[in-house]
């Protein structure tokens, strides 16, 4: 494993590797581009089979990041944390704490957050150590229910694409993964009159959504094949791939998970099928968004607000790919790009000073 070779693949400015004996700490954070700010990205635990595997996940995510928040409008760049381990059983007060001081030690280059497995209680863990988090309990909180809201709002953007109308009545919705996101997203679909399909890993996660909502539940490896409208995938990554388009029976592809596309081709296997894909950053964005109010003093109707424009970057993401006869996973990366560029070019004029 060349980790420099890596680095320069994914555009990384730094890669910090923290490890604590005392507490089991073994984190890996990845800076990937501080051009519009400091690199903000949440912190995410899983139990990775091996080191290479943590690391390549905290290469892309990171490097999402930057484009997520690129996007989304925020003056940030892109950043991200795994630690690695069970976390049904490696979290404790000295994990967060050890963790929070490799934190403070980057001097803000690097805020993080709540990711997946990660709570706004252990986030309060590293609050003792450093003031460079966010979402924090009392102030913007567990991000949720923001970024389904956001991830609703570019489903619309994606289904008038599709179908010339942002009204889902009627329309048939496959949500895969119906835990903390999926869940809020479910409930913006039914009360827009979709129907519902759902599944999960977790089984009482799928009985809640059939209670609640009214949704047919499938087993998990049946999601991808299902006769649906929108195919949302709001669990893991690179769902997207040659097994599983195969499958897709949808006209849209429009969720919260991150890394979708397993690889590139698969972005531009689905515009040859025809198949409307709001890429994951720009439709998933609302989480940052959410956590950027909380920086600036939170205020949840502002939140929301922001939130909202959600819709407004889908599209243009769809008028960027016809303007440049691309796909729209290429367009999101160059609507990113250019504002990228363009604050770039602004910031030489303080430096020639």
């Amino acid at each position: 494993m060349k980790i420099f070779d890596l680095m320069e693949k994914y555009g990384h400015e730094q890669v910090i590797f923290c490890y604590d004996s005392t507490s089991g700490l073994k984190a890996i954070i990845g800076i990937h581009d501080t051009t519009l700010g400091p690199a903000l990205g949440g912190t995410r635990i899983w139990d990775y089979d091996t080191e290479e595997e943590a690391l390549i996940d905290v290469l892309r995510l990171s490097r999402g990041m930057t484009y997520k928040n690129a996007v989304a409008g925020l003056n940030l760049g892109g950043g991200k944390t795994v630690i690695m381990g069970n976390p049904e059983k490696i979290k404790s007060e000295e994990l967060f704490r050890a963790f929070g001081r490799y934190i403070e030690g980057l001097g803000g280059r690097y805020i993080t957050g709540e990711d997946m497995n990660a709570t706004t209680k252990d986030m309060g863990l590293i609050n003792q150590e450093t003031d460079h988090v966010v979402g924090l309990e009392g102030k913007s909180g567990n991000p949720s229910p923001v970024t389904a809201f956001g991830v609703f709002k570019g489903i619309q953007a994606a289904a008038e694409e599709a179908f010339g109308t942002t009204d889902l009545t009627g329309k048939t919705v496959a949500v895969q993964g119906v835990g903390a996101v999926g869940y809020h997203v479910c409930k913006h679909l039914h009360e827009a009159g979709a129907k519902l399909i759902v599944t999960d890993i977790k089984k009482a996660n799928i009985d809640r959504a059939v209670q609640d909502f009214g949704a047919v539940g499938v087993a998990p490896e049946e999601i991808y094949g299902v006769e649906c409208d929108i195919f949302s995938p709001c669990a893991m990554g690179a769902v997207i791939n040659d097994f599983t388009i195969k499958q897709l029976k949808c006209k849209v592809i429009a969720g919260s998970a991150n890394n979708q596309l397993a690889e590139d081709k698969h972005g531009d296997m689905l515009e040859e099928k025809g198949i409307v894909y709001a890429p994951d950053f720009v439709i998933n964005g609302a989480g940052v968004m959410n956590v950027y109010e909380e920086m600036k003093g939170y205020n949840v109707e502002r939140a929301m607000s922001r939130a909202a424009t959600v819709y407004d970057n889908v599209r243009k993401v769809f008028e960027i790919a016809k303007r440049d006869g691309i796909p729209a996973y290429k367009a999101a990366d160059r609507m990113a790009e250019e504002r990228i560029e363009k604050i770039w070019r602004i910031t030489k004029i303080l430096n020639n000073r």
